[in-house]
């Protein structure tokens, strides 16, 4: 497991994060989300150790991470640094032999991924011929080359197709299948909704939400209660401890006092003719991240 214990960091005289504090799970996609500028590529280079914490730890199975250990994780910077000029089982050998990988093995793990990854048949073609959606693959091919044991991806999904998003969450799901952690940042918060097992918001340098989906979804739901029913609903108006935020003919949002006042509406409802629909209302994550982010 990672563990992130009250990092912080500034640049000139800048607080950038401020008490970082949150695990990555093994066998577990955990979405990191934030505007621009909120510090997630920062957390992620404390991680891979590329700049040093103010205060706080990193810690990696319990133990303080040190060089030994950044070398089996798997990174995927936003800037993508690879070589355009080399060919892709090339570079993939290379940066597998760089993790100690030996040779022969390399080469067979830089074509099985490749041909995963759909471009079996390009692996002797140059990364600058490629498309940026091709490129983006080989990325995150060569994050995965040396069998990482916790995968870090910077915006892997950015730019992307629907059909490459596919296949690149197939692959970190595979990868969180045999039980490594993965942390991967995104501004498509319905992808990660999708996704993801846990989540992260980070908002002005801090953490301000974490958890599942669903329990960030249920938290966060408060008790606003969707109804349509079988006359105009404009009469909800006039009912005492209920807030109606909005009213379309037989179809109502209301906001109730508490959750457990659920019983109460729907009796008092079906006393005035059919209810075809008394729902709950739970946020989608964009609503709670623009709740939290405020």
């Amino acid at each position: 497991m990672l563990e992130l214990d009250g990092i912080s960091r500034s640049f000139d005289g800048r607080r950038v994060l401020d008490g970082i504090s949150f695990n990555v799970e093994p066998g577990r996609l955990t979405g990191f989300v934030g505007s621009n500028g909120a510090g997630k590529t920062t957390t992620m280079r404390i991680i891979l150790g590329i700049l040093a914490p103010d205060g706080g730890r990193v810690s990696w199975k319990g133990q303080l991470i040190d060089r030994e250990a950044r070398r089996q994780f798997g990174y995927m910077p936003e800037e993508r640094g690879l070589y355009p000029k080399m060919n892709l089982i090339d570079q993939l050998i290379f940066l597998a032999r760089l993790h100690g990988v030996d040779a022969a093995a390399a080469r067979r793990k830089a074509a099985g991924l490749l041909e995963e990854l759909g471009l079996g048949e390009r692996m002797t073609d140059k990364l600058e011929t490629l498309s940026l959606g091709n490129q983006q693959r080989v990325q995150v091919a060569a994050a995965l080359i040396h069998d990482p044991v916790l995968l870090v991806l910077d915006e892997p999904f950015s730019g992307l197709d629907p059909i490459t998003v596919d296949t690149m969450t197939s692959i970190l799901r595979t990868s969180a299948a045999s039980g490594v952690p993965v942390l991967f940042s995104s501004h498509q918060l319905d992808l990660v909704e999708r996704i993801c097992d846990d989540l992260v918001i980070i908002s002005g340098g801090g953490v301000v939400a974490r958890g599942t989906v669903a329990e960030l979804r249920h938290e966060r739901a408060g008790a606003r209660f969707r109804l349509v029913l079988g006359e105009d609903a404009g009469w909800l108006r006039d009912v005492d401890g209920i807030q109606v935020l909005d009213v379309d003919g037989p179809k109502a949002l209301v906001e109730l006092p508490d959750v457990s006042h659920d019983q109460q509406l729907l009796s008092v409802a079906m006393g005035r003719g059919p209810v075809h629909e008394f729902s709950r209302v739970i946020p989608a994550l964009a609503d709670i991240y623009r709740e939290v982010s405020k």
